[in-house]
C-alpha cells in the first residue's frame, strides 16, 4: 500500500480538491479523483520531499504567504497595463543563475513563477544552472533579480535543505 500511495496526505488532499472543484460526489467524480490522488501522489515522491517537512512548516507558510501577496499584487499591477491606455511597459527576458537544481526545488520554483501574472518561465539551463523568465513589467533587472531571489530563492533552498 505504500508503494501505491507514498504520500497519502498528499493524495487525499488531491481527491478532496477534486471532489470540491467539481462540485459532485458521484461514481464518476470518486474515480477521477482516486486516479488522480495515486498519480498526484507518486508524482511528489519523485520530487524527492525533504525529510524534515514539519522543522519548516514556518518556513513554508511564510512563502505561501508572500507568493500569495505576490499574486494579489501582480494581478493589480497587470490589470492597470492591460486597462489603461497609455501605461508604458517595457516586457522582456531576464536571466539568472539559481543555487540549485533539485526538482523539488524547481518545481515549486516554477509554480511560482507561473503562478504570479505578469511573468513566466521561459527556459531552465540544468548545466549552467540558469533560470530565464519572462516578464511583462521588466523595469530593471538586476532589481528584480535581487527581490525574486531574496523572497524566494533564500526561502526554497532553506526550504529544501
Amino acid at each position: 500500500m505504500r508503494r501505491l500511495l507514498p504520500f497519502p496526505l498528499v493524495s487525499l488532499g488531491l481527491l478532496a480538491m477534486w471532489v470540491l472543484l467539481n462540485g459532485a460526489v458521484d461514481a464518476a467524480t470518486l474515480l477521477a479523483g482516486a486516479a488522480l490522488a495515486v498519480f498526484g501522489g507518486l508524482v511528489f515522491g519523485r520530487l524527492e520531499p525533504p525529510a524534515e517537512g514539519a522543522r519548516r512548516t514556518r518556513l513554508v507558510l511564510e512563502l505561501l504567504w508572500l507568493v500569495a501577496a505576490d499574486i494579489v499584487r501582480s494581478n493589480l499591477a497587470v490589470a492597470r497595463i492591460v486597462l489603461v491606455p497609455g501605461t508604458p511597459r517595457v516586457a522582456g527576458f531576464l536571466s539568472m543563475p539559481l543555487r540549485s537544481g533539485q526538482p523539488g526545488f524547481l518545481a515549486v520554483m516554477a509554480l511560482i513563477v507561473t503562478a504570479t501574472p505578469g511573468t513566466s518561465w521561459a527556459r531552465y539551463d540544468g548545466e549552467s544552472g540558469t533560470l530565464t523568465i519572462h516578464v511583462l513589467d521588466l523595469v530593471d533587472e538586476a532589481e528584480w533579480i535581487r527581490v525574486f531571489k531574496g523572497r524566494y530563492e533564500r526561502r526554497l533552498l532553506e526550504i529544501f535543505a
